[in-house]
């Protein structure tokens, strides 16, 4: 007599994908309500003219000498804070993905716990400590030290850009660390390389999916940003982001905030082909 089997009858192709499409379903409506639906109206505006005519003049206005000073000084500043979150980070990463795996854990999250911490807040802070009689100045006076003068300056700015965003630079780099095999760095040193050979030869190539990543994630909101420039900057450095920003809430000029904001799009998107190009596995990002 055969015993009867309890199993599970196989599911059709039909019913696992329908189940997927269910799953799927939440993040589609999401990602038409906030991304897709927001890039079409900005698509609208920035080619259009206030009678809804067809225009490019919206675009080409980054040409102008104000609009083009504000790209470029944010292009510069961007770079500049990007590379300063590099030179940071990466040694930072290293000594993080050399300690063991409690110790990564703890240091890890104490790096990252200001990130818990408002944007607006975080940079505010700082604008009471830069300030002409903040603390820093404060305390230097009590020094009989020179006082500071940085409040209102580009330098500000990028003090700012590094310190909100040099954690988005620290977690792909020691992501891409961790994952280089210990074998085979030993094998360098064990076919006589040194610790600099070492390092330029084996694992700094190892890490550029998370050096790209890095690089990506930092310059794209350093580039954007309006809220450090106003703080930092005293609104008297105007970055491309601030321009965009005035035309949309003082200006009231969507035509124009859009056509900016495409401009600005491209050399983002310019970025996201390079990340794709060095990090095709996403590699640098994948926690």
């Amino acid at each position: 007599m055969h015993k009867g089997t309890n199993k599970k009858p196989a599911e059709t192709p039909g019913i696992v994908y329908f189940n997927q499409t269910l799953m799927t379903a939440p993040y589609l409506v999401w990602a038409l309500a906030f991304i897709i639906i927001p890039l079409l109206m900005i698509f609208y505006y920035g080619l259009t003219d206030k009678t809804g005519a067809f225009t490019l003049e919206n675009v080409i206005a980054i040409t102008t000498a104000q609009h083009s000073k504000a790209l470029w000084l944010a292009l510069l500043l961007s770079l500049i804070s990007t590379a300063l979150c590099l030179l940071l980070a990466y040694p930072l990463a290293m000594i993080l993905a050399k300690r063991s795996v409690s110790q990564q854990s703890f240091i890890v999250l104490i790096f990252i716990l200001p990130m818990w911490m408002n944007f607006l807040l975080r940079t505010l802070a700082w604008q009471t400590l830069l300030e002409k009689t903040g603390v820093i100045n404060s305390v230097l006076t009590f020094l009989h030290l020179p006082t500071l003068n940085i409040i209102n300056t580009p330098a500000a700015i990028i003090l700012g850009m590094v310190y909100n965003f040099l954690p988005f630079m620290v977690l792909p780099l020691y992501n891409s660390l961790t994952k280089i095999d210990p074998n085979v760095v030993n094998a360098a040193y064990d076919l006589g390389a040194n610790g600099t050979q070492t390092f330029l030869r084996v694992i700094f190539p190892l890490s550029i999916p998370g050096v790209i990543s890095g690089i990506t994630m930092v310059f794209v909101p350093a580039l954007t940003t309006f809220v450090i420039s106003n703080l930092l900057g005293g609104s008297k450095i105007l970055l491309i982001g601030n321009v965009i920003e005035q035309e949309f809430t003082q200006a009231s000029n969507w035509n124009l905030g859009s056509g900016l904001s495409i401009v600005l799009m491209i050399f983002i998107i310019l970025n996201m082909v390079l990340t794709g190009i060095f990090d095709k596995n996403g590699e640098g990002t994948a926690l």
